[in-house]
C-alpha cells in the first residue's frame, strides 16, 4: 500500500514538495503528549520496517505534534499490564523489540526532531535515529527505573551514543537532562534554537544526501550495528564481506568513474 494512502490513527506523515525523498512522520497524540500507545507503536514499526528507499525516501525526520515530542509509555496501557500473565508480557516486550529493530535497521537515513519533553520510551525512540536534533528547552530522561521498570532494549544501543559512565547516570539514577548537557555527552547531535528545529534538520539531511551515497549509508548503518559486541576476528570478516559486495554496486561504480573522470566526488542527491 502506498504511504501516504494509508490511513493512519496516530501518524501523520508527508512528503517535501521540494524535496520528494524525505519523508516528515509526526507523533500525532498531543492530546496524550504523543504518549506511547499500544497503536501508535505499531504503526511506527510498521512504518520504519518498509524498505523506504525502494519507495524512493532518503530520508525520514520524525517529530512530535503539540507542546512536546513524546512523554513515554501510556498510562493505561500501563496500568493494563499491571495484572497481565507472563505471555502478555513477553508479547509486550517483543513489540518493543520490533519497534527499535526497524528504527535502528531502517535502510533509509533517519532523524528525531526533538521539542520538549523526551523521556523514557520517547526517550528511546528518539535516540534509536541515526541522527537526533533537538530544540532549546526540550529534556531528556530515561525514567524507567522510577517506576521499577528495566529499560533493557534501549541499553543494548544506547552504547553507541554514550560512554559508559554516562550510561549509567542515564539509567540507574535519572534525572531530567537539558538539551546542553545531552549534547555534551553525545546523546543528541545537535541544538538549535526552537523555532528553527524543522530547518535544521531539513539542512542536515539534505547536505548528507548530497556528499554521500544513499546506498553506502544503508550499508554502512547495517555494518555499524551488526559488529557490536562480535569479537574482532567476526567483526573484520563481516566487514570485509561489506567491503566486497559494495564495490559492485552502482553507487560505488558511479563514484569510482565519477572521481577518476573530475577529482571530484558525485553531487549524490
Amino acid at each position: 500500500m502506498n504511504l501516504l494512502g494509508r490511513d493512519w490513527k496516530m501518524l501523520r506523515l508527508h512528503r517535501d514538495g521540494s524535496a520528494d525523498d524525505l519523508l516528515w512522520v509526526h507523533l500525532n497524540n498531543p492530546e496524550k503528549a504523543n504518549a506511547l500507545s499500544p497503536v501508535m507503536l505499531q504503526e511506527i514499526t510498521e512504518l520504519y520496517s518498509r524498505d523506504l528507499r525502494s519507495e524512493g525516501i532518503r530520508a525520514v525526520l520524525l517529530q512530535g505534534e503539540g507542546r512536546h515530542f513524546s512523554a513515554g509509555a501510556d498510562l493505561e496501557h500501563l496500568r493494563s499490564l499491571r495484572d497481565a500473565s507472563d505471555e502478555a508480557h513477553r508479547r509486550d516486550s517483543e513489540s518493543l523489540r520490533a519497534l527499535f529493530a526497524s528504527i535502528l535497521y531502517q535502510p533509509a537515513l533517519t532523524v528525531a526532531l526533538v521539542h520538549g519533553s523526551c523521556i523514557a520510551g520517547g526517550c528511546g525512540l528518539a535516540t534509536a535515529h541515526d541522527y537526533v536534533v533537538a530544540a532549546e528547552g526540550s529534556r531528556f530522561m530515561y525514567s524507567e527505573v522510577r517506576i521499577g521498570f528495566v529499560a533493557a532494549l534501549v541499553a543494548t544501543y544506547l552504547p553507541l551514543r554514550v560512554k559508559g559512565r554516562d550510561l549509567r547516570e542515564l539509567l540507574l539514577d535519572p534525572e531530567l537532562m537539558g538539551p546542553e548537557r545531552a549534547l555534551a555527552i553525545g546523546l543528541i547531535n545537535r541544538l538549535v534554537p526552537q523555532d528553527e528545529l524543522v530547518q535544521s534538520g531539513r539542512e542536515l539531511v539534505g547536505g548528507i544526501l548530497s556528499r554521500a551515497s544513499s546506498e553506502s549509508i544503508a550499508r554502512t548503518k547495517g555494518l555499524l550495528l551488526d559488529t557490536v559486541g562480535r569479537p574482532l576476528k567476526e567483526s573484520l570478516q563481516l566487514a570485509a564481506e561489506v567491503n566486497a559486495a559494495s564495490r559492485s554496486t552502482d553507487d560505488c561504480k558511479h563514484g569510482i568513474a565519477t572521481f577518476l573522470q573530475t577529482k571530484r566526488s558525485p553531487e549524490w542527491r
